[in-house]
């Protein structure tokens, strides 16, 4: 501990020579609108069962616990973002400070620190006049990576509209697990954030409220949308700070509040079934919490739904990626799946269950073999967190997350029926 102060102390010091305190209090507005940020899907080829595994140690952290170790009144509108889909993690560009520089940072439901610092010698963090530290450290672990750095506050900026002053956010000292981005822009829930901070135990705002409060954003939510890709680096994804694109989704949004299971209630988690061939066909995950999260690239299920969803496909584990891997005939004859969430069955189609096979050998597949990305979360139903929808499910609708109302919105879009897997 006390090294830790020690080796703090003496960063801040040498920090404090680069940052000038701002004067001038926060300016409230109203008259702004949505804000779109683009973002980009990012492979890494490790193989499917480097991912897997991945999947599911961020699984068993979830469920311990990940921290530390429309208002139509409002005249303010949304501000988009766009998203690079990368199969493997969701990464997008921001602005930290003034003059300031970009960085490269994974989008993340399922934590809500917002940090950088990662690549130290490709892209080490640069102090700007708008940089101000704190005494304090931070401190996340993900199960597939972890964080411990100082705590600053920064303007960041997101997309070409949108501006968020005095953002608490991390500045690495030690980091793992994040070699191909500067770190992460959380976007979950802010009580993720209680007891990441080493002194005390406030919770830290995230980008998103802080939007909301300084009056940049006119609604408490976040849109995404991100369609499927067969490419390796895609810019087909997008975020709307404060509101939602309605180009990106077909028919009505359907909302459901955040589940009271605990531990899926703490972060974007709903309750929802999945059953075989129709809404009211063979049940493979009884009524339950799970969560959302873009964070998690597969979709994983309970052991024994999982078992009873390998049964009703016919599908093989493959050693070489760690997934089930079904023959043409199979696919031929493969049924929908659906997600029963409120009184709303989303269809997740034969084409939507499997892995792309133009992307096959980026993770260590077999060219043209069929792969499912239905897969086992580790433990069976009741452990509270049942499921994770995650993107290989999130790329086929667009998602909602409505911090104000505390509730989660699907919607179709024209992706949701697409054959290119």
């Amino acid at each position: 501990m006390l090294a830790a102060l020690r080796l703090t102390s003496a960063a801040l010091a040498a920090f404090a020579l680069f940052f000038t305190e701002p004067g001038n209090a926060l300016l409230i507005r109203r008259d702004v609108s949505p804000v779109t940020l683009p973002f980009a899907r990012r492979f890494n080829a490790t193989g499917a069962a480097k991912l897997l595994e991945l999947d599911r140690a961020r699984a068993k952290t979830l469920r311990s616990g990940m921290k530390a170790s429309p208002n139509l009144s409002q005249q303010a509108a949304a501000v988009n973002a766009a998203a690079t889909n990368q199969a493997v993690d969701m990464v997008t560009t921001v602005h930290i400070g003034n003059p300031g520089k970009n960085y490269t940072l994974l989008i993340d439901t399922g934590s809500s620190n917002t940090w950088v610092g990662a690549r130290p010698l490709e892209n080490p963090f640069i102090p700007s006049l708008t940089t101000v530290p704190s005494v304090n450290v931070v401190s996340v672990e993900y199960g597939s990576g972890f964080v411990t750095g100082l705590e600053m506050t920064d303007t960041i900026t997101l997309g070409s509209g949108l501006t968020v002053e005095k953002q608490s956010m991390g500045v690495a000292l030690l980091s793992g697990g994040f070699t191909d981005v500067d770190g992460i822009l959380g976007i979950g829930p802010q009580d993720l954030t209680c007891g990441t901070l080493l002194l005390g135990s406030s919770c830290i705002p995230t980008v998103t409220d802080n939007a909301f409060a300084q009056g940049s954003i006119p609604e408490h939510l976040v849109g995404i949308s991100f369609e499927p890709t067969s490419t390796l680096d895609n810019t087909n994804g997008e975020l709307t700070f404060g509101g939602v694109d309605e180009s990106k989704f077909t028919g009505p949004l359907h909302f459901v509040p955040i589940t009271s299971i605990s531990p899926a209630s703490q972060f974007v988690g709903i309750d929802q079934s999945i059953t075989f061939g129709s809404p009211t066909g063979t049940t493979i995950l009884p009524m339950t919490a799970g969560i959302t999260d873009t964070g998690t690239t597969l979709l994983l299920i309970a052991s024994d739904a999982f078992a009873t969803y390998q049964n009703l496909t016919g599908g093989v584990l493959d050693a070489s990626t760690g997934l089930l891997r079904i023959t043409p005939q199979q696919f031929a004859n493969l049924k929908s799946v659906f997600f029963n969430i409120g009184d709303t069955a989303f269809e997740f189609t034969p084409n939507a269950q499997i892995w792309p096979r133009a992307l096959n050998s980026a993770i260590g597949g077999t060219d043209d073999a069929i792969y499912l990305v239905i897969n086992d979360i580790g433990t069976n139903t009741g452990s509270g967190l049942d499921f994770i929808d995650g993107m290989t499910f999130l790329e086929r609708f667009y998602y909602v997350f409505d911090i104000g109302n505390s509730r989660v919105g699907f919607a179709n879009t024209p992706f949701t029926h697409a054959t290119t897997n």
